[in-house]
């Protein structure tokens, strides 16, 4: 049995460049237009924010932004009860979001695709046990398993993201393990074993090139999910070290002055419902544009 022409797998002609997809999807292009902008953000972070974000100004607490009566054009978007930038602050959150939603993401997809397709690939005890495994994982809901972690590791960024891996691999593990047991169903898997391919090739050169459209989806939407965990852990005080500016950091510091200073609490709200709308929009995007069954229907 000889293995299929490359032009009749589905993942070959069912793939698109990124690229294309962004074409044709709009979704997609809004998305990675909004996380472009916020990793230029990130980059430029020194060059772009008006005022050190950690300099404090104890004569201008709690000055409104600079188009209210009182306010300063030194300080775009006001300042917190320490006389710190607001916009500043704001600026420099955007790194921490992003690096620990990219690392954690990574980790994520790494250690959940893994596991998922030695268990769709091999199958019987194996795919039992891990599945077992990712049950008995699961049942801990995800922000007290991820708060009894921060507990147990101490608090830092590396840390966080160690945590955040550690609790959402199961999510990756089991939606890639049940589309994996589709695609090792599939002719050009079967021919591929017959021919006496090794595992590793198998599962490399023939199935994984099936799940990159639902790995990408999940990728995009896990960075989403790990930026709003790293707030919660910033915001109760096991994330960043207090020298580290955190948009869960600016909104504990905004909780006793929101009364009277309520921009100090709506930016960073703002600045994270954005990035996870981005990540969200992008992630439904690449869904629709590199699934062929998704193509199909519209």
């Amino acid at each position: 049995m000889s293995t299929l022409p490359i032009s009749t797998r589905p993942w070959r002609t069912g793939l698109s460049p990124l690229k294309a997809a962004m074409r044709a999807s709009p979704k997609a292009t809004i998305g990675g237009a909004i996380v472009l902008v916020l990793v230029l953000i990130a980059i430029f972070a020194p060059y772009i924010a008006p005022n050190d974000p950690l300099e404090q100004d104890l004569l201008s607490p709690l000055l409104p932004p600079a188009w209210a009566a009182d306010g300063m054009a030194q300080f775009p978007l006001g300042t917190d009860s320490l006389g710190r930038c607001v916009l500043s602050r704001l600026i420099f959150g955007t790194r921490i979001a992003l690096w620990v939603g990219l690392c954690a993401a990574t980790g994520a997809t790494l250690a959940g695709c893994v596991l998922a397709l030695i268990a769709a690939y091999f199958g019987g005890r194996v795919d039992r046990a891990i599945g077992y495994l990712v049950d008995l994982w699961m049942s801990f809901p995800p922000v007290v398993l991820s708060l009894i972690l921060m507990v147990g590791l101490g608090t830092g960024v590396g840390n966080v993201i160690l945590s955040i891996i550690l609790v959402d691999w199961t999510r990756f593990c089991r939606v890639v393990r049940a589309e994996a047991l589709k695609i090792r169903r599939n002719d050009y898997v079967t021919a591929a074993r017959l021919m006496g391919f090794g595992h590793l090739r198998v599962i490399l050169r023939e199935m994984l090139p099936g799940l990159v459209p639902l790995i990408l989806t999940l990728f995009s939407l896990q960075i989403g999910i790990a930026i709003i965990v790293e707030a919660i852990l910033s915001f109760v005080g096991l994330s960043v070290p207090a020298d580290v500016v955190a948009w869960g950091v600016m909104i504990a510091d905004a909780r006793s002055t929101m009364q009277e200073a309520i921009w100090t609490l709506i930016a960073p709200v703002v600045g994270i419902v954005l990035t996870v709308f981005g990540f969200n929009l992008l992630s439904d995007g690449l869904r629709r544009a590199l699934d062929p069954r998704q193509r199909a229907r519209n």
